[in-house]
């Protein structure tokens, strides 16, 4: 599968990639964002949501696993998965009816519950690199029809 790479030099520009994302998004995308603590998968997030024309705060859930936002043209369903141990606890949440649904997945640290997945999901990895900057990311996107 062909993979995109976009370069990024500042939090406006990755939040301005996960805003065309956002824009472009239809009904029962899952994107899986990957990527160290600190790369800027809220940043991100944060432009993805205005893409789908959400005007809340967008933060990381990262202690509530699932956070829903439904303003927006379409709903957002944003999960953070690294406090995940085991892939069967996303059983306890519902995770199918969100995955399988009308809304928009954004699932952060989705490596976590790689088994659950969908196939046809979009993988979003943002790598930092400070021999090119502070703000410098490396965005590969993979699965972008």
């Amino acid at each position: 599968m062909e993979v995109k790479v976009i370069e990024t030099n500042s939090p406006r520009e990755t939040w301005e990639l996960g805003r065309e994302m956002g824009g472009k998004a239809a009904p029962g995308g899952v994107y899986l964002l990957e990527g160290d603590l600190g790369t800027g998968k809220t940043v991100f997030t944060q432009g993805f949501a205005d893409g789908l024309g959400i005007r809340e705060a967008v933060n990381s859930p990262t202690f509530t696993i699932l956070q829903i936002y439904e303003e927006g043209r379409l709903p957002l369903y944003h999960f953070d998965v690294y406090r995940i141990e085991e892939p069967e606890e996303m059983e306890e949440i519902g995770y199918e009816d969100y995955f399988f649904g009308d809304g928009v997945c954004l699932i952060e640290w989705a490596s976590r519950i790689e088994e659950l997945l969908p196939a046809d999901s979009i993988r979003i990895r943002i790598e930092k690199d400070p021999a090119r900057g502070f703000d410098y990311r490396r965005i590969e996107i993979e699965g972008i029809r």
